[in-house]
């Protein structure tokens, strides 16, 4: 959500900072634009796309600028428009801010600058607090670092920007609270932006600024960071980026998406790998092995995710009960802080979270902490807010996940799962060392099974060339696979624009079944582990009401065959794994069916890959 690009130092700013923002783009997003300095300030901004923008500036001589400001706006307040895109200046034009957040008081602060004589060009809280800087530097007379920080005591809400100001042509102020901001440290320069892919090829030391922590960065005098909200002057966490612009780019294929598809051999593999010790038959998440007695003695689990996390919350929620015998709640994120939720001390509270920086997800995590609870946070972004913020945690080590549909830190973050299952049942008693050394082995062989089932694209193309243009469509399982429907589902509607649901098998006959006719494509997960005589017979259902049924089956199967127009096999593997292997051909159904229907699979139309705001 939103992308924000800075660079001050001796190159060119404007290819370093357009080159920036398209590796943001995945991040979502409806406008663009770009302020420079150098030889003279220039802005430019425009709705659309970074090609866009580049359409407008790049008609423009930018040689000489060495200092700019870059950003992709997803619109909150106003409209996708010109006039709402960033970068945004000051009344008086000296001052330009880029902003990635809400600013929730902004009409108040509106109201107030109004009445001193400022107006306003666009419709959004950013044009507010430039607006908002310039009055206190001019009216209190101090300079634009200090006058940032005055604004930012303020203001409500949630922020990352930068902001230069012609008046200090040799610096850029940076701040922090709840949306992410990283700067990138190099050779008399410094490179900013929201995440570290923008600036890798360039550097390799980074430093991620914390909640209430703001920096003034200058070419000359190198950059100094302090608290928003006590003024004092903090020493930088430097840290060494574990990222290659290798692992960012296409590699050959036509979208980040089916890339990340075919990259889920390998993610899991890392994701187990020198963790799952099969040899010595045990599992070892230092995380889980650092609070041992936290998870012996937890009497209960809450998870706290939103979307695709949401999903993999709920198969955690049928694993931990099913091996450890612990309770678990699995609850959104958004809604969890809102109904004054019970935790008491000594809970678990699981927060997942693929960028680690999901707004809803963070103030869940905040909640539960002022409440005594522990929390182990799951994500996939190294130094990420919700993997500082956590008292302990697991990376999935999915790498960089570009489509903004979550494909392969989905399964990893299964995987992950299972093996924190398996640990947990082992430290409550509650796993025999059979089922524990089966579903381990099994989770080894996983891999080269999703190898198996990719080779499967050209038949899941066909039929997705049948259905590409149906208006609705149905998911459904039951047990381990009844979350694998809704993630089914909610591929399909996220990257094609299909309405698709995702419904326990045995709820069609409480109402969902009336939908159902010959124009109704119906996805059933129906392997033959678990309720397998049950999901045949909702199968059965289905078929006397003529619907079209796509069922994703263990190989070998007979009977749902014979009652199904399209069949998708798939290698025969424990229960508890199934949502993983059924995953795949499911994403690259909804894959065949978007590109066939002409829409931007890595970039879907209103959705952001990292939700930092409310």
């Amino acid at each position: 959500m939103c992308g924000i690009v800075g660079y001050i130092g001796n190159r060119e700013a404007y290819p370093i900072i357009v080159k920036g923002l398209k590796r943001l783009e995945y991040r979502g997003y409806d406008s663009a634009g770009i302020t420079l300095f150098g030889k003279a300030g220039k802005t430019f901004k425009t709705k659309g796309k970074v090609a866009d923008l580049e359409r407008i500036a790049g008609n423009n001589n930018n040689a000489g600028n060495t200092l700019g400001l870059g950003h992709t706006r997803w619109a909150t307040h106003g409209i996708p428009s010109d006039h709402n895109a960033h970068p945004h200046l000051s009344n008086t034009g000296r001052i330009s801010i880029v902003h990635n957040g809400i600013i929730e008081n902004y009409a108040s602060l509106k109201k107030i600058l109004t009445e001193n004589g400022y107006s306003f060009k666009s419709d959004t809280d950013t044009e507010v607090l430039v607006n908002l800087i310039e009055y206190i530097k001019l009216s209190q007379d101090v300079k634009i670092g200090r006058a940032v920080q005055i604004a930012l005591n303020q203001v409500i809400g949630a922020y990352a920007i930068a902001v230069f100001d012609l008046d200090r042509p040799e610096e850029i102020v940076v701040a922090k609270l709840g949306s992410p901001l990283a700067i990138g440290l190099g050779t008399d320069e410094y490179f900013i932006a929201s995440d570290a892919s923008p600036f890798i090829e360039y550097t390799n030391r980074t430093i991620y600024l914390d909640d209430n922590e703001m920096a003034v960065i200058s070419r000359d005098k190198g950059f100094k960071m302090y608290s928003i909200t006590s003024d004092k002057a903090l020493t930088p966490k430097i840290q060494e980026i574990q990222l290659s612009l290798e692992k960012i780019e296409k590699a050959g294929y036509d979208h980040f998406m089916l890339k990340e598809i075919h990259e889920q051999p390998t993610a899991i593999t890392d994701t187990f790998r020198g963790r799952l010790l099969i040899d010595k038959h045990t599992i070892n998440i230092s995380g889980i092995e650092q609070h041992l007695d936290v998870f012996k003695n937890a009497e209960r689990i809450t998870i706290v995710a939103c979307g695709t996390s949401w999903h993999a919350g709920l198969v955690a929620e049928y694993l931990f009960e099913d091996a450890a015998r612990i309770p678990v709640e699995v609850e959104y994120a958004s809604e969890f802080r809102y109904r004054n939720p019970v935790i008491n001390k000594g809970d678990i509270v699981i927060a997942i979270s693929q960028s680690g920086e999901t707004a809803d997800t963070l103030a869940a995590i905040k909640l539960a902490k002022e409440k005594g609870a522990f929390v182990f946070g799951i994500c996939n972004v190294v130094g990420s807010s919700i993997a500082r913020e956590a008292d302990s945690g697991a990376y999935t080590h999915a790498g960089p996940e570009i489509g903004v549909a979550s494909t392969k830190a989905f399964t990893t973050q299964l995987t992950l799962i299972t093996m924190m299952g398996l640990r947990l049942g082992q430290l409550r008693g509650t796993i025999s060392s059979q089922d524990f050394e089966r579903v381990g082995k099994q989770l080894t062989k996983l891999p080269k099974l999703i190898e198996r089932v990719l080779k499967y694209d050209s038949l899941i193309q066909e039929i997705a060339r049948e259905y590409k243009d149906a208006t609705n469509f149905l998911y459904l399982g039951r047990g381990y696979n009844f979350p694998a429907a809704l993630e089914g589902a909610l591929k399909l509607k996220e990257i094609s624009y299909i309405h698709a649901e995702g419904y326990p098998a045995a709820e069609m006959k409480h109402g969902p079944i009336a939908l159902i006719d010959e124009n109704m494509p119906v996805v059933v997960i129906a392997t033959n582990k678990g309720h397998y005589e049950k999901i045949v017979s909702n199968v059965q259902e289905i078929k006397s009401r003529n619907a079209k049924i796509i069922a994703i089956v263990s190989k070998g199967d007979e009977s749902v065959k014979l009652l199904s127009d399209h069949v998708i096999e798939i290698p025969e593997i424990t229960e508890s794994l199934v949502p993983i292997l059924a995953s795949v051909p499911l994403q690259l159904l909804s894959y065949h069916i978007a590109i066939m229907r002409g829409c931007n699979v890595d970039q879907p139309r209103n959705l952001a890959k990292s939700v930092t705001v409310e």
